[in-house]
């Protein structure tokens, strides 16, 4: 008897599995086809001004992957920054995507704390979700928190904000933030994958969405240096994003994946980087009749300061759904000041004495609140930048 029912779960099992796979390909549908009507992303329901989460979220990818646009997200290190990418993404009618690194959180709670076992970044990370969810309604638009590049030796990192959602969610009924990145693109495929889903398997019951990374973004970002990784690895296959599918669908619909198609962070001069986004279409070409609808894919544009806006567009047409932006941003912040100090260099040597008399302040002139204000203008300018870029439906 024993013998008997063991064969017949041994025989059953492949059978079930390709069951399974032929009735998972039969019956899925289009999940961004009812988007492609709608006219505006407050058509979605349930659509709120404020931080939203979830399936509002999730909903939210899906509008901007039919409506064939992305939305920029930026990485911010403080209220300063934050408020930038809030005001000019209210400006211009459009949701925010404000995102943190693991050292833009470390940043934000203050350089001087002790970050050893990385409670500073959780700390940060933690009050700059806060603090977004205590403006952000008064934007008026809808605004997505996320943690940016986790490398396995940031899980510490990870793992505390997981906590933190808990709580959240314990008390509010959705987590703090809206997604968090898991970028274990340096670790063997298998084991970036494997990991992904034991983490997918602890997000999935809060909605929580999960962006991962295989293949690697070459150069330069908060510290993790790419710059020498060798250029094969700079390109996703096919058979990589298939095995992301097979491996987190199950678990949740809510994953993206940062697909590797030559991106490199930082700004380079003209034809140092080969991207090739038609790699995205031959990924979403290769899945597409496996599961039975165009581009089930929704990725995400990595290292895209200083893209060339054909390749971003290109991008976009072929599933891209966010796309990061940092490095123009810190310029943009940066010379919103140099050019404040330009203009005013005479009125900043000293408190006292100016170009109008020797005996005449310029409090006025050092205050932060002026020349910090100068750097957010410029980047809110830049952030009104990137929704174009993105094909955005921006006024």
């Amino acid at each position: 008897f024993w013998l008997k029912l063991s064969f017949r779960q041994r025989s059953a099992a492949p059978h079930q599995k390709r069951s399974q796979g032929v009735a998972r390909s039969a019956a899925m549908a289009d999940p961004c086809a009812e988007y492609k009507s709608m006219n505006s992303f407050w058509d979605i329901p349930g659509m709120k001004p404020g931080v939203i989460t979830g399936d509002l979220a999730w909903n939210l990818l899906k509008y901007c992957k039919a409506k064939g646009f992305a939305l920029p997200a930026f990485n911010c290190t403080g209220s300063s920054t934050c408020n930038a990418v809030l005001e000019a993404a209210a400006k211009i009618g459009m949701p925010a995507y404000i995102q943190f690194s693991e050292g833009g959180s470390a940043f934000f709670a203050g350089k001087a704390l002790d970050n050893k076992n990385k409670q500073a970044s959780i700390l940060g990370a933690v009050a700059g979700a806060h603090y977004v969810r205590a403006v952000a309604p008064a934007y008026g638009i809808p605004v997505l928190v996320h943690s940016d590049h986790c490398a396995k030796k940031l899980l510490p990192w990870f793992d505390g904000m997981l906590e933190a959602d808990k709580v959240h969610f314990e008390q509010t009924g959705e987590p703090l933030f809206s997604s968090h990145m898991l970028d274990l693109s340096e670790e063997p495929h298998e084991e970036n994958v494997s990991i992904c889903a034991e983490y997918l398997k602890k997000m999935a019951p809060m909605k929580l969405i999960l962006e991962m990374e295989i293949g690697i973004t070459g150069g330069v970002e908060d510290g993790v240096d790419n710059s020498g990784v060798s250029k094969d690895k700079l390109y996703s296959t096919p058979e990589d994003t298939e095995l992301v599918w097979n491996t987190l669908s199950p678990i949740s619909e809510k994953f993206t994946i940062a697909a590797a198609f030559g991106n490199v962070h930082g700004v380079y001069k003209p034809g140092n980087v080969k991207l090739q986004p038609e790699l995205l279409d031959s990924f979403q070409k290769n899945l597409g009749p496996k599961v039975g609808y165009d581009k089930p894919f929704f990725f995400v544009f990595h290292g895209g300061s200083g893209s060339e806006k054909s390749d971003i567009h290109n991008a976009v047409d072929f599933g891209v759904v966010k796309m990061n932006v940092d490095t123009d941003t810190q310029w943009a912040y940066w010379e919103g000041l140099l050019k404040f100090y330009k203009a005013k260099s005479g009125y900043l040597q000293g408190q006292i004495g100016n170009p109008e008399g020797e005996d005449k302040p310029n409090k006025s002139y050092y205050d932060p609140r002026k020349w910090v204000r100068c750097s957010e203008e410029t980047m809110r300018d830049r952030v009104i930048e990137g929704f174009k870029d993105l094909k955005a439906p921006v006024p």
